[in-house]
This record gives C-alpha cells, structure tokens and sequence, in this order.
C-alpha cells in the first residue's frame, strides 16, 4: 500500500436554491405575478376560443371594468391605510338611486356636470362618516362599515325606494351613449369603448399621484406600515382617516352616476356584493391586508384578471358558479407566494 496515497472523499456541494433575484423582484413588484396570471388567462381562453383576440374584447373588458376600476381605486387607499370598506357599494347605490331620481323628478335636463359633482359630494359625505366614527371610537374599520353599509341599504331600500326605473334623466342618458371609439367585428356586431373609461383613467392617475407624490399618500402608507409609529412621527391620524373614507367615498359616487348612466337603468338593488370581487382584485394586485403596501399598477392588473374571469369565461364554458373558485384560488396562490417571497 502505498503511504503517499490519499483517499478520495466527495465534496459536499450547497444544495442548490432557486435564485433570490426572483424572491427579490416578486417582494418588491408583486403585481408581475398578476400580470403573469392575467397574460396566462388570456391565451388559454383565446387559444379554446379564439375569437377572443379581437378588438371587441377589449372594449367590452373595459366597459366591464370601469366601475369595478374606480371602486379599487378607493379600496387601495383604504388598505394601504390598514383598513378596510365594505360599504362604498352601498354608498354607490345610495347616492346613485336618490339623485337619478331627484334630478328626474325636479330637474331632468340639469347637466352631466352637475350631476357627476353632486354624485360626488354626497359620496364624500358618506365616506367622511365613516372616517369620522372609525377614528373616534378607534374601532376596526370592517365593523365600523359593515354597520354603515346596513344602515346605507336601509336608508336607501326604506325611505327611498325599491323599484327601479329606466327613464333616468336626458344628460344622464346622452352621456352613457358617447363613444370614444367604434369597431365592427368581422360577424356584423358594434363594438364600442364608452366615454365612461375616462374617468377610470383619471381616477387611476389621481390616485396615483395621491399615495406617491403628496405628504398625505405618505401618511397613509406609514399609518399602514404601524398606527403608532406613524402617529410618533407626527402624522395627523384623524385628517389621514378622513382623508381615506372620503376619498373612497368620492370615487363610490362618482362610480354610482357612472353606473346609472352606462346601463340606462336606476336599479336600487345593482352593486350589491361587488365589494368582495373588488377587495379581491386589490389584494391580487399586491396590496397586504393587513395595510402598507399597494400599488394602482397591480391593482388595475387585478381588476382587469377578475373581470376576465367574471366576463369572459363564460366564452369557454366556464360556469358561473366556478368562476368565484377560480377567483378564490388565485387570491390563496397569490397571498402564499407573497407571504413566502417577504418572509425569505
């Protein structure tokens, strides 16, 4: 045997693990997980249906949206904050139902403008009650609206009315049939983008400008972040509450005409239980529960992934009764790879 010799014993290599350059984009860009969602979404339905690539599509996903869109504006804010707003449904509907038809039954031809600015002082109003209650009884932001939204219902179904009508004022009526763009598919059919989608995009752009460009968006954020330390840095708690709930309830306004006008049709019961699909496109969008973080980018991905699901899958087969699954899944695969991605 020779002395010399040594024996041979394999190198233990590191186990390999996948590439912190992924965990590190999806921590600080979470909505690229959304849009990977919604860009796989997209070509599975176009490639069972493939009508589905066409312009048409578009503007009936926006024209779908629109609402949804200006309502997740709102709710980003809220849940940035740390909070959230089961109620601005039911201000929409409330505010939506008793100017249509007020302005039907004293002033028919008050203009659009007037209406869309009252829509929003009044929604404003209702959101300022819950900012103002949610600060002074320093009570969690859900059970405060959850009360607010019954007693908006109730107000709405008890004193104003329950049936709805379809003859809403002229200019409501006039705006909801303004066009910004007109396509005709190869089968015959008109398709058409509504004027209605501009105001999505100027709530988007407000919104954005709102959280990273003013002292207020970084108030919310860092109310959010921790309630105690932003209130140690001298962050004004009651303006940065009232500022959250009137904002959301400005946009639910706002929203609330829109919808009128858009349909043709004051239904006192329309809205209802949209909240859910909207907090649930916000937290796809990236934003955490539990406030902080939240960005209008993902937020308008993840509105525009659940209306997929809700509107279009129905091209494909898909039941209605499985599209809130499908929903519900993407929000649980969505908040794991998020916890996970954070916590590493």
């Amino acid at each position: 045997m020779n002395p010399t010799a040594t024996t041979q014993h394999p190198v233990a290599l590191p186990a390999a693990r996948p590439s912190p350059r992924l965990r590190d984009r999806l921590t600080r860009n979470p909505e690229l997980f959304t849009l990977a969602l919604l860009l796989l979404v997209c070509l599975g339905v176009g490639i069972i249906n493939p009508r589905f690539f066409q312009i048409a599509t578009i503007f009936d996903l926006l024209h779908s949206a629109t609402t949804t869109g200006i309502f997740a504006c709102g709710a980003l804010v809220v849940l940035a904050s740390g909070g959230i707003d089961v109620s601005f449904t039911a201000i929409a509907a409330l505010v939506m139902y008793s100017i249509t038809k007020a302005v039907f039954a004293w002033w028919p031809d008050m203009p659009f403008a007037l209406i869309l600015i009252i829509g929003a002082i009044g929604g404003t109003l209702l959101g300022l009650i819950n900012g103002a209650v949610v600060h002074r009884l320093r009570a969690p932001s859900l059970i405060v609206t959850i009360g607010t939204q019954y007693l908006y219902r109730g107000i709405l179904l008890t004193f104003v009315g329950t049936s709805f009508f379809m003859n809403i004022p002229h200019t409501m009526d006039h705006f909801g049939r303004i066009a910004l763009l007109h396509y005709q598919t190869a089968d015959g059919l008109r398709a058409v983008l509504p004027a209605s989608v501009i105001a999505l995009v100027v709530a988007a752009v407000l919104t954005w400008w709102l959280l990273k460009r003013t002292m207020m968006g970084r108030g919310v954020y860092a109310m959010g972040g921790s309630l105690l330390i932003a209130e140690r840095l001298g962050y004004n708690l009651r303006a940065i509450h009232l500022f959250v709930f009137g904002y959301v309830g400005l946009l639910a306004g706002i929203a609330g005409i829109l919808h009128v006008s858009n349909n043709r049709l004051a239904n006192p019961f329309d809205l209802v239980g949209t909240e859910l699909d909207v907090i649930a496109a916000v937290i796809l969008g990236g934003a955490r529960i539990t406030g902080g973080t939240g960005s209008v980018w993902g937020t308008l991905l993840g509105v525009m992934l659940v209306t997929l699901i809700n509107q279009v899958l129905i091209l494909i087969g898909v039941p209605s009764t499985l599209q809130k699954v499908i929903v519900g899944v993407f929000i649980l695969v969505a908040g794991t790879l998020f916890a996970l991605a954070r916590k590493r």
